[in-house]
């Protein structure tokens, strides 16, 4: 408010508040799909694919921490994938699924703390447009680097693309929907 008792609107952009605020919306549609299950229901696979919704989330989690790690490490902090072995795509592999002893509150509070983490870290960069070269992968053009920009777009949107897996795997469950 104002001297006068007007409501001051900012109007500027805030791009960090921005980017959380995105990233934030996919965390709880992710999240939101999990609402009310068991164990067994988070682990269990409805459709032909191995995904099931704990292991979506301990995968997002993953890929978060992961990506976090390289705005601050650059690709130091992320496998060679051209490097990996069978041993290693397996233990990946482990990341879509719900293994022995795991449980959906665990799985939550995880990613709750790499979520935290992130948002701290996106808080305290000084400088959202440093960039890093990309991991060794396949799918990566040789000399491409990524802005911590870029990486937290890349974030959000996979995010929202397991967010949607997610809303399939839980409608095919027990017909649960997170939007309409």
């Amino acid at each position: 408010m104002n001297a006068s008792g007007t409501a001051i609107v900012n109007t500027g952009s805030d791009e960090r508040a921005d980017l959380l605020e995105a990233l934030g919306k996919q965390r709880h549609f992710l999240r939101f799909t999990t609402r009310d299950l068991t164990d067994e229901q988070a682990g269990e696979r409805t459709t032909k694919s191995e995904l099931c919704l704990g292991g979506l989330i301990k995968h997002v989690t993953s890929v978060e921490r992961g990506w976090a790690g390289f705005i601050v490490e650059g690709a130091a902090a992320m496998p060679d994938f051209n490097k990996m072995t069978e041993a290693d795509f397996a233990q990946r592999a482990d990341e879509f699924r719900m293994l022995p002893g795991e449980t959906l509150a665990g799985v939550l509070d995880a990613y709750e703390k790499v979520a935290a983490a992130t948002d701290e870290l996106v808080a305290s960069l000084p400088d959202l447009g440093a960039a890093h070269a990309l991991p060794k992968a396949p799918w990566f053009d040789g000399d491409a680097k990524w802005s911590a920009r870029r990486t937290l777009m890349h974030i959000i949107a996979e995010t929202a693309q397991h967010a949607g897996h997610a809303d399939i795997i839980r409608e095919s469950l027990d017909g649960s929907k997170s939007m309409g």
